[in-house]
């Protein structure tokens, strides 16, 4: 295991993911990775397992300090798809990456795929249903594999049909402090466990921008927090940009959620992402700041 942090610092800064352990001195980019043909920024870019390995080595060239694969796509309105064609498209790229100096994340709500996804070599699992399919704890419970447990109202085909909410912060990190609980009663270690709000999943544009605002009280649930909102609607509805041409927006919402504790930022344009927190990191030390 590549371990990052001292043994003096307490669990709850410490995220424990497969092959890796990281502490809390830096954020963490997790690269894109979409294997499918209908995802809103990116679908079909990658026809074949050999696009998407070549493409994978990019961005550990370009510094991800961890990958996401996603062979079903949640963008609004994406309809399910089957457990077999899910696992045609993930397994061959997932296997050919097995190994590889960085994490390995698999994006799937289905405990038959978690399943497999472990057996070929997958550090993490990253579900948007926050592990609430029969069996899913379970599933995991005993891999030792990183889990990302995000916030999501109702299913990707139906959560942008008029969201409403009392008090959107409050009732994400509700959620999410409930399924937390659910995941530890279920023999999880909470030091395997990070927490995403969710952004653009079931909320409208003020609800993300309220999330983003206030991501402290999504961090003060006591683990580490991801934040996903690269090239997404929001950034246009903000800047009037097409989805090819919102890297700057990317970019300005991946600060501002790094300087409120975000500990992972979910991105496409992963060089761009590290370089950017690089001279943040640098100016917020007054020095320039050894990377690893």
């Amino acid at each position: 295991m590549q371990e990052s942090e001292s043994s003096a610092e307490p669990s709850a800064a410490v995220w424990r993911c497969g092959r890796f352990a990281w502490g809390p001195q830096r954020t963490l980019v997790m690269g894109i990775l979409n294997l499918t043909p209908d995802s809103f920024s990116d679908g079909g870019r990658y026809p074949g397992p050999s696009d998407a390995v070549a493409a994978a080595r990019i961005m550990i060239d370009d510094g991800a300090d961890i990958l996401d694969l996603g062979a079903e796509s949640t963008r609004p309105g994406a309809a399910p798809i089957s457990e077999a064609e899910e696992l045609d498209r993930l397994l061959p790229v997932l296997e050919a990456l097995a190994g590889a100096p960085v994490a390995l994340s698999v994006d799937t709500r289905r405990p038959a795929v978690m399943r497999a996804a472990l057996a070929a070599g997958a550090d993490m699992i990253n579900d948007v249903e926050a592990l609430a399919a029969p069996g899913a704890i379970a599933t995991v419970a005993d891999s030792g594999c990183g889990l990302c447990l995000m916030h999501m109202r109702g299913s990707p085909l139906t959560m942008q049909q008029a969201p409403a909410y009392r008090e959107v912060v409050g009732e994400v990190a509700g959620f999410l402090q409930s399924r937390l609980g659910e995941a530890l009663a279920g023999g999880i270690a909470d030091e395997r466990i990070v927490l995403d709000p969710g952004i653009g999943f079931g909320k409208d544009l003020g609800h993300n921008l309220a999330l983003l605002h206030s991501l402290e009280r999504i961090a003060a649930l006591g683990r580490p927090v991801l934040v996903g909102a690269s090239r997404k609607s929001m950034l246009g509805a903000l800047t009037g940009r097409a989805v090819d041409e919102r890297l700057a927006g990317s970019i300005a919402v991946a600060l501002a959620a790094a300087s409120r504790g975000a500990r992972v930022l979910r991105v496409h344009d992963v060089r761009e992402t590290v370089d950017a927190l690089r001279v943040w990191n640098a100016i917020e030390a007054g020095e320039p700041v050894k990377h690893d």
